[in-house]
């Protein structure tokens, strides 16, 4: 359909969400349907707020509008790369981050827990006194999106960021530098805690690589446009999981902990450490994907 039979954000909308549908596209990256993929993409584009688009539904686009949208619907459909790629913005509970293909785009259920603190259970600990969080780590750190959730929710807390890949620190570092943090947030290239030395964390948040090797080799072609070292976790998707948890309480501060996201692997896990007490936390878009693990518990597992 040529261009100048839309003339509405209306008319895009739906054809949009058409051509999406009949093209069998998949969605995952920041949007769960071809409904919202297509409204982020016409909001994003056209510099309207993204929350809503009903009261935009009947304005009309200038010409240059009009092209511009019917060219990255066409991308969408052709490259089947994720909208967030095309746009290079990704939204987590409302705060834009720059993202490319350097970086997985941003999805974390950690964000949505750590910025939801009425889900957090009463043994929680990171969330029941924020202000006395003074450490953060953030590891494999990706777009820095954590690192920088994390120095909002923990306003005193020094917050450092390590990834092993230096395109993605790049790109971290451009968040970093657009939330004005720099101050607080500090960028670290290495393999997880090996740049870190002696420090300590009151809190170690992480969302590894945790695919596991059969899951990669069917990934539907959106996410084959992400780094696969993002991604890849292993044969059962826990290889970074394992050695986090072997490390993380010379890391820890007595009273700190680990929260960490890790797919579907809860029931491998625990087969794994079954002596280990894991707190698994739900979020409204998750279950038994999220654990909490305090440094005492990870002390008793190692003596």
């Amino acid at each position: 359909m040529p261009d100048s039979e839309l003339l509405t954000i209306r008319d895009f909308l739906r054809h949009a969400v058409s051509r999406f549908r009949q093209a069998g596209l998949v969605h995952g990256h920041g949007a769960t349907t071809a409904l919202d993929e297509a409204a982020f993409i016409i909001l994003e584009a056209l510099h309207l707020p993204i929350e809503d688009i009903n009261p935009w539904l009947d304005a009309r686009l200038l010409g240059d509008e009009r092209r511009r949208l019917t060219e990255l619907i066409n991308e969408r459909i052709r490259t089947r790369k994720p909208a967030s790629y095309l746009l290079k913005k990704s939204y987590i509970r409302g705060i834009p981050f720059y993202v490319d293909e350097r970086v997985i785009i941003p999805r974390s259920y950690l964000a949505e827990l750590l910025l939801s603190e009425d889900m957090a259970p009463e043994d929680f600990a990171p969330l029941q006194d924020p202000l006395k969080v003074t450490r953060v780590l953030d590891l494999c750190t990706g777009s820095g999106c954590l690192a920088v959730i994390a120095a909002g929710v923990y306003p005193n807390a020094d917050i450092h960021a390590v990834d092993l890949s230096p395109d993605a620190l790049d790109v971290a570092r451009i968040n970093v530098e657009a939330s004005g943090l720099q101050d607080r947030i500090t960028l670290f290239q290495g393999d997880l805690f090996a740049p870190l030395k002696g420090e300590r964390y009151d809190l170690i948040i992480t969302n590894p690589p945790y695919v596991a090797a059969e899951e990669m080799a069917v990934l539907p072609p959106e996410y084959r446009h992400e780094p696969v070292m993002a991604l890849a976790g292993g044969d059962d998707g826990l290889d970074l999981v394992r050695r986090i948890l072997e490390d993380a309480q010379r890391h820890l501060t007595p009273q700190g902990g680990l929260l960490a996201e890790i797919g579907t692997g809860r029931e491998a896990l625990e087969l794994d450490v079954p002596d280990l007490d894991l707190l698994w936390i739900d979020t409204a878009e998750s279950e038994g994907e999220v654990f909490w693990v305090t440094a005492k518990a990870l002390r008793a597992l190692t003596v």
